[in-house]
């Protein structure tokens, strides 16, 4: 199984959602944990997204370190700008996953 975090950036839009988008978010969480691999593929297999009412979630797959990382949202209209961002960060978003990694062993 995988292990699945949040970076606060995520959990910060998360939180200004209505209650049913969160707990669809809660859902796919869990789902992650058993196939990480369930979202659509983006520019790299290891980053994927997943869509709930119209809204975007956006994570990486780390299968070295057995862990998702969920890193970002947006609507459609925001979707390439979020995309580009993401892959930006993908030092400082596999230092994340590294540090949660062994804070969690």
């Amino acid at each position: 199984m995988y292990e699945v975090f949040v970076t606060n950036e995520f959990e910060e839009k998360i939180e200004r959602w209505d209650k049913k988008d969160r707990e669809s978010v809660e859902k796919i969480y869990n789902q992650l944990t058993e196939n990480p691999y369930v979202g659509d593929q983006i520019s790299y297999p290891f980053l994927r997204e997943k869509k709930i009412s119209g809204k975007r979630i956006y994570y990486l797959i780390y299968d070295d370190l057995v862990l998702v990382l969920m890193v970002a949202t947006s609507s459609k209209k925001d979707q390439q700008k979020t995309i580009n961002s993401i892959k930006n960060k993908l030092p400082e978003f596999r230092r994340l996953a590294e540090e949660a990694s062994k804070r969690h062993v």
